[in-house]
């Protein structure tokens, strides 16, 4: 459970106002100090995240977040955080404190929950210090998304895990299957695996490993070569593959020598899927023709790591944009602008096109959220590897596995 990638562990993030005992409640659930503990208002300056095992739920992210009722102009920007954390929460507890009840800021949180549909629970903190006639009735709930706690004394903690835990199975799971669905078992998968100085050194990066333990889960049997060596991989095999995934960046060369009776596709198509946003970024790759000059395209990666030369998200996707060109035309003066990690604007209206990775770093709710950012901005979105299928003219191909997609592509709709 340890080794659990981040993306595909529950959100677990806690809300509310300054010294309402977020943090208390927080050290008290995961039985670990984790966060900064002060009667000082604003400890907690910036959203901590921890990834760690909590049961009965498994692997968890635990996100600690700074007051929604912050103040000044340092305050105004963690209020910021704190609610760019609602976007990838998957459970959100709501932690008041039980001897002041809620205020209006509790009353926005709640109506952003219902807004983004994130299953939630009110933690009323601090009941150690109600009223005997408070407490005498039991600190019977108000209604079934509230609890009285005591982070102090320990009172209903455990309860309070379990009603998280309850949450966590209503809502099904967080993901899409990667790759499992698509194939049987002794089926033959071959990966296409790029080692160029963007490779890191002495392992695959964790999109590669996440297909290769899918298919493994799905009784498959996989076989990686390097794009040099697919041809002949492909004639020794003995029989044809089920599949080939390759990686975005050397799509037209596998194209051009994997014959049209095998499906073929990428790792960032088949994560696309994974996190619920394959149809509208097949959709948004439509925008590439309609670029004008002096468009601005943001290119955005869901992680941050050290650029190597001719790096794909800086380097060549920005090469390939500036070079592609719509029914015989000039290719247009693009614009580009780029962001990583948590990093995602509010306000999209600068661009014209937006081209996020993969997303193996960030969840399906965060994904989705930037998506439905993407969509109510009237901003197209696609992904790498969806773009750079359409800019070799294969994203048909590439899509035949889901019909629905395919579907989409077969509208004729520029």
């Amino acid at each position: 459970m340890n080794e659990t990638p981040s993306a595909n562990r529950i959100h677990i993030g806690f809300f509310g106002r300054r010294n309402a005992g977020k943090s208390s409640v927080v050290n008290a659930v995961t039985g670990q100090d984790l966060s900064i503990v002060s009667e000082v208002q604003g400890t907690t300056t910036d959203p901590v995240f921890k990834a760690m095992e909590l049961l009965p739920m498994g692997p968890v992210v635990i996100i600690d977040t700074p007051g929604i009722d912050d103040e000044g102009e340092l305050g105004t920007l963690r209020i910021r955080k704190t609610k760019q954390v609602l976007n990838k929460s998957d459970i959100a507890l709501l932690i008041v404190d039980a001897t002041l009840g809620k205020t209006e800021a509790d009353q926005e949180l709640i109506d952003i929950f219902h807004a983004k549909n994130i299953p939630y629970i009110v933690v009323l903190n601090k009941s150690d210090l109600l009223d005997d006639k408070r407490t005498s009735g039991g600190l019977t709930p108000l209604d079934l998304d509230e609890v009285y706690v005591s982070a102090a004394t320990g009172f209903q903690i455990t309860e309070l895990k379990e009603r998280i835990a309850a949450l966590s199975e209503k809502s099904g799971g967080i993901s899409p299957p990667l790759v499992c669905d698509l194939i049987q078992p002794s089926d033959f998968v071959v990966l296409v695996i790029p080692i160029d100085k963007a490779a890191p050194k002495g392992r695959l990066i964790l999109p590669q490993q996440q297909t290769i333990r899918g298919i493994l889960d799905a009784q498959g049997i996989t076989v990686v070569a390097r794009e040099s060596e697919l041809q002949e991989t492909l004639a020794h095999l003995g029989r044809k593959p089920k599949l080939v995934i390759t990686d975005s960046q050397v799509f037209g060369k596998v194209s051009a020598g994997v014959p049209d009776d095998i499906f073929l596709t990428s790792f960032s198509i088949l994560f696309a899927r994974h996190k619920g946003v394959l149809l509208p970024a097949v959709k948004g790759a439509k925008a590439l023709g309609h670029l004008a000059d002096g468009d601005t395209v943001l290119i955005s990666e869901g992680c941050t790591h050290h650029r190597q030369c001719d790096d794909i998200g800086t380097v060549k996707l920005p090469r390939w944009i500036r070079e592609y060109k719509s029914e015989g035309l000039t290719p247009p003066d693009i614009q580009f602008a780029f962001t990583s990690g948590r990093d995602f604007p509010d306000d999209l209206s600068p661009y014209k096109l937006i081209v996020h990775c993969g997303g193996c770093m960030l969840n399906e709710r965060e994904m989705k959220n930037r998506t439905q950012c993407a969509f109510d901005q009237n901003v197209p979105m696609t992904n790498y590897g969806i773009l750079i299928a359409h800019i070799n003219g294969i994203l048909q191909r590439s899509v035949a596995m889901f019909p629905d997609v395919a579907a989409e592509l077969d509208t004729g709709v520029p």
